[in-house]
């Protein structure tokens, strides 16, 4: 076979040649990283590949992003942009008991008026996915986000070598899209969380953690040398599948990677039989399972039985118990955060558990210590919390050494010395000296240039930290006051690194005015309650001065945070924040052009969407809905106007409009309304 690859010498032009390794290295990739069955060694694989990346700088006209060559992921930063699902991305119900799943089939069989066969597949723990293919070709990747819309992430997913680019075969539809879930085998999260280690970064707390941290990478560069794998499990709309079993042998023979413990159950006692055997045999497979996923099998009998507002009925999840573990407990941790909340970390001795080695686990607060009625060098049994926080959740007192003391929660900040305060209608300590506790003002500073806040790229904790300890920043707003030389010549950075800091700095100046609010970091506002202040009140000097009344006139805002947000302000740092951010330049107030209606013609109309839309997204509706003077609101009810139907509308929403009298309108018939 090797001869044949490499005899390109007779060949007319390079296009057919770069067309030929193209060719042959899908073939190889699939046999490698789907079946499990190379026919060559590594090497000559490198061989071809080198050729084909020659060739392919050697004549640039014939780039292709679905090459082989392009595994390799690009280092061009891009953030992720939105994308809605044709079909919403519905999440499983979960059972945890016999009874639960009896329950289930007792409806499934109710509802079809005769016997259903079950799928069994195991539950991968991992991260949903979504990839569409036009002719063959892999076209977009997009993640479960919140079901309607997610991150188009499909420059990250082509590196994923068990993902293919190019389908086999002919007999596939001319567009469809295929669901799976992303992974993290266990020898790629060991071997990514030793490097972390010896780079002195924080390890991953789980595979799962790995694999969706991963899947957000910038740098698809950096996404190409995680290991990740990919299982996909359902095909969308095939016409000529009858069976969720057909399914999976049509997307097996176009090149994907299905689900190879897949098992046909024809009643819930053989269901029943799988799950045990799988709950036992776990530990042994080379990644997470969670559980096992039940399916109808027959895709007649799905389609009759159809959907809730949220989940599939033909299809549910059963979810393994946690799994607990006895170990140690050495010392107790108390950690504070950026707003001052101290949080007690258990350091146990090390204990495998679900497939990773604990080290450390939640306490949570003070009341979750005095009810454990923990003491030094207890035994404790530790679980993860749905399989991924780990928590101690007993004490073994028979085998309480004597003499030891109980674990007590400090009165003083661990850190600054600070007396703790705890609040009566808070269940946490926290530290009240925020502007000199070093905790609390670094993570003001990584809160305020997240992606959500500031969006400023560049900068990570340890460069927060050399600005610190280097006297360039006191506070958030010295960001913008920072010299490109002065930063290149600190400590792992250089000019490069400086003027992408400098640059994403100056962009930031830019960022909406809600975002600027959620970015100050005040106590109990978060990203929702930052938008609707700021949209309320329109600018950061009416925000300052607003009462507490004002603030609580203001949809979702209680006294809490009302009150939270007056005390920020009277706080002189904080103004002098403000006052910085000014003088840089910062968005401080509202676009008025993006907020002032067009026009009143919806007259206050509350509006519910619901669908998916031919002319515009659903987030561009939104947004003609506010300019023309109407309201968005949530969830169907009495004081709804208007139910605005697209596509594949939810079938709740709609049962409850047809209840309620609520007016059902089309996009056409809106758009009537607006023209």
């Amino acid at each position: 076979m090797l001869n044949t690859f490499f005899n390109y010498t007779t060949m007319a032009n390079d296009k057919e040649r770069i067309a030929l390794l193209r060719e042959q290295l899908h073939h190889h990739n699939y046999l490698y990283y789907v079946l499990s069955e190379p026919t060559i060694s590594d090497q000559e694989y490198d061989v071809l590949m080198s050729e084909l990346v020659e060739l392919e700088k050697k004549n640039p006209s014939e780039t292709d992003p679905n090459s082989p060559s392009q595994r390799v992921g690009s280092d061009i930063s891009k953030e992720f942009i939105q994308v809605e699902h044709r079909f919403p991305m519905l999440s499983l119900g979960n059972t945890y008991t016999r009874q639960d799943l009896a329950d289930f089939d007792e409806r499934v069989r109710k509802a079809l008026g005769e016997e259903p066969e079950y799928c069994c597949e195991l539950k991968y723990d991992g991260v949903a996915i979504g990839i569409t293919y036009r002719d063959g070709v892999l076209l977009r990747a997009v993640t479960r986000g919140d079901g309607t819309k997610g991150d188009d992430v499909t420059q990250n997913v082509r590196t994923i070598k068990s993902v293919p680019l190019v389908l086999k075969g002919n007999n596939y539809p001319a567009e469809f899209e295929i669901r799976g879930e992303i992974f993290m085998p266990r020898e790629a999260f060991d071997k990514l969380n030793a490097e972390r280690v010896d780079s002195d970064e924080a390890q991953f707390a789980n595979p799962r953690n790995a694999a969706s941290g991963s899947l957000k990478q910038l740098d698809s560069k950096i996404v190409a040398k995680r290991g990740l794998d990919c299982y996909m499990y359902y095909v969308l709309g095939l016409e000529n599948a009858t069976s969720q079993i057909d399914n999976l042998e049509l997307a097996k023979k176009w090149g994907f990677k299905t689900p190879e413990h897949t098992e046909l159950c024809p009643t819930i006692d053989n269901v029943f039989t799988f799950i045990e055997k799988w709950d036992s045999l776990r530990q042994s497979l080379p990644f997470d399972i969670d559980g096992v996923v039940i399916k109808v099998n027959s895709l007649k009998q799905q389609l009759k039985l159809g959907f809730t507002a949220k989940t599939p009925r033909w299809a549910i999840s059963f979810k393994f118990k946690a799994e607990r573990a006895a170990t140690r407990l050495l010392s107790v941790s108390f950690q504070v955060g950026r707003t001052g909340n101290v949080t007690p970390v258990a350091n146990l001795e090390p204990v495998l558990l679900s497939g990773t080695t604990v080290k450390r686990a939640s306490l949570h607060n003070a009341d979750q210590i005095r009810l454990l009625d923990l003491h030094e060098s207890d035994c404790v049994l530790v679980e993860k919390g749905g399989e991924i926080i780990p928590k101690i959740v007993g004490v073994d007192t028979a085998s309480r050494p004597q003499g030891v003391c109980r674990v007590q929660f400090p009165e003083q900040c661990p850190v600054c010395g600070s007396m703790l305060v705890k609040n009566d209608e808070e269940a946490n300590h926290y530290c009240p000296n925020q502007w000199q506790c070093p905790p609390q003002v670094r993570g003001k500073v990584e809160h305020f240039i997240g992606r959500k806040a500031m969006n400023i790229e560049g900068l990570g904790p340890e460069t927060i930290e050399l600005f610190f300890d280097e006297n360039l920043i006191s506070d958030a707003g010295d960001l913008f006051s920072l010299d490109k030389n002065t930063i290149a010549k600190l400590e792992r950075l250089g000019d490069k690194s400086a003027e992408n800091i400098i640059k994403s700095i100056e962009a930031s100046k830019s960022v909406a005015f809600e975002k600027v609010l959620f970015a100050l970091g005040i106590r109990h506002v978060g990203e929702t309650i930052a938008k609707k202040i700021a949209r309320s009140l329109g600018s950061i000097d009416k925000t300052e001065n607003a009462s507490v009344d004002e603030l609580m006139s203001i949809g979702e805002v209680g006294e809490v945070i009302a009150v939270s947000v007056k005390d920020f302000f009277n706080q002189t740092p904080n103004r002098n924040l403000v006052d910085k951010l000014k003088r840089a330049g910062v968005q401080m107030e509202i676009d008025t052009s993006k907020q002032t209606p067009t026009s009143n013609k919806l007259g206050g109309a509350a509006i519910v969407i619901s669908g998916t839309f031919e002319k515009y997204s659903r987030e561009e509706m939104k947004s003609i809905i506010e300019q023309y003077g109407g309201k968005n609101v949530s969830s169907v009810s009495s004081k709804t106007n208007f139910l605005l139907a697209g596509s594949d509308i939810g079938p709740a929403k709609l049962t409850k409009a047809t209840e309620l009298g609520v007016k059902i309108i089309s996009e056409n018939e809106f758009l009537d309304m607006i023209s």
